[in-house]
């Protein structure tokens, strides 16, 4: 049986390695680990098909150590150990410290990376993990400290131009075809910088047409091809980014059908509940913020009932949270205004601070004005003493704009009879 293309052109060398130049490039970090032969453990965190496990692969066959491989999703804490326990038995004299990769580390649970502490401290063998996610959340802060982070990024189009190109002049399969390609676009556009990806839809494209008949590949080709081979859910392709943005634009639009059909797709599809979870609690803050203060205490709560349940109990917390998301009033005005905050500090650096908002804690301090003129708003009627807040050179600029909903009009008028028709 014919392997796929994308293990046809898979990389043995560093120099073959298309892509993370930050990495691998001349003097990059992960080049020198190989030419000096000094690895230690570190996470590859980046999107799909960006050569997370190829890298590994490469260090191991490079450095001529031996190479043991763990899935998160399959393994547990006795694969784990029978891991260890092969990578003590193999280390004799001189012989080098054998690597240990483990593919998507971040859904190991936290009692399967405790496993893995002792042997990394050490030196049992070299880890390197994996992840789609950001490791800071989903990594143990101990594991974490142990290993050196790099990002990796989605290729982009001359390196894509690249791997479209070797595949095509070095891969004898396709080199006994007639192959021209006449438009690229559709081709990166599906692919999404992921090149895995980029060539699964060359081998379906040229795969799509009689083995004696010319292979023309242009846009219209490739919709096709893929129209007619839909996708299904890959929770860790494309589809993945697809799907998460139509489930939170849906929350955002305020139809929770929508919300809910997309969730679906997701939960079908083995995703990661807290994964959807972390994105409702973000929608929560970003798309419903003030409008409806509530939706941030529910987001939060589904994501400690799923942390707590799991599946397949806890899509009844997500289906409950995304249609009352849905069918919350909207605001970004908390959003915005962090945001122009963070543009206002930009622009007008380290402002000081006004004196009579400074701490007095010794009495230099105090003859120096700290504190001074201070009002205590609780000493004063409706507890509300009007005074500056701001530094002095930007004092009246408006950061938050109340938008139209209930509750910020409760928060507006409110705040207007405190401060004269300031918002």
């Amino acid at each position: 049986m014919i392997p796929p293309l994308a293990e046809r052109l898979r990389p043995i060398k560093i120099d073959d390695f298309i892509g993370q130049k930050h990495l691998v490039g001349p003097n990059a970090v992960l080049r020198k680990m190989i030419d000096s032969g000094n690895l230690s453990s570190f996470i590859l965190w980046g999107p799909p098909g960006v050569g997370k496990t190829t890298l590994a692969r490469i260090i191991a066959n490079q450095l001529d150590r031996p190479f043991y491989t763990l899935s998160a999703v399959s393994s547990g804490v006795k694969d784990i150990r029978e891991v260890i326990e092969k990578a003590k038995n193999s280390q004799f004299f001189n012989t080098p410290t054998p690597i240990l990769f483990i593919d998507e580390i971040h859904r190991f649970s936290k009692s399967q990376q405790d496993s893995l502490l002792g042997a990394v401290e050490n030196g049992t063998f070299i880890l390197i993990g994996a992840t789609t996610e950001n490791p800071s959340f989903e990594v143990i802060s101990p594991l974490l400290s142990r290993c050196q982070v790099y990002t990796l990024h989605s290729l982009g189009v001359a390196e894509l131009d690249d791997m479209l190109n070797r595949a095509l002049s070095t891969d004898l399969e396709l080199r006994r075809r007639a192959i021209k390609v006449k438009e690229k676009q559709a081709l990166y556009r599906f692919s999404g910088g992921d090149a895995r990806k980029l060539l699964n839809i060359i081998e379906l494209v040229v795969n799509s047409v009689e083995d004696d008949a010319p292979v023309i590949i242009t846009d219209a080709k490739v919709t096709d091809c893929l129209q007619q081979n839909p996708i299904a859910y890959d929770k860790d392709g494309e589809m993945h980014y697809d799907i998460i943005s139509a489930f939170i634009k849906s929350i955002r639009g305020s139809d929770p059908e929508g919300a809910v059909y997309w969730l679906a797709r997701m939960v079908a599809g083995g995703e990661d509940p807290k994964f959807i979870a972390r994105r409702m609690l973000i929608s929560a803050s970003e798309d419903i913020g003030l409008a409806n203060p509530n939706a941030l205490l529910l987001a939060n709560a589904c994501f400690e009932t799923v942390n707590k349940i799991g599946w397949p109990e806890s899509r009844i917390a997500l289906s409950e949270t995304a249609i009352y998301l849905a069918s919350s009033p909207k605001s970004n005005s908390a959003y915005m205004a962090i945001n122009d905050a963070l543009s206002l500090v930009e622009e007008t650096g380290n402002l000081p601070v006004p004196l009579h908002l400074r701490n007095a804690p010794t009495k230099l301090m105090k003859q120096l004005n700290y504190g001074k003129d201070y009002k205590y708003s609780h000493n004063y009627e409706n507890n509300f003493a009007e005074q500056t807040y701001l530094p002095e050179e930007i004092k009246g600029r408006s950061i938050w704009k109340p938008q139209n909903n209930i509750s910020e009009s409760r928060l507006k008028d409110f705040l207007n009879k405190l401060w004269k028709n300031r918002f």
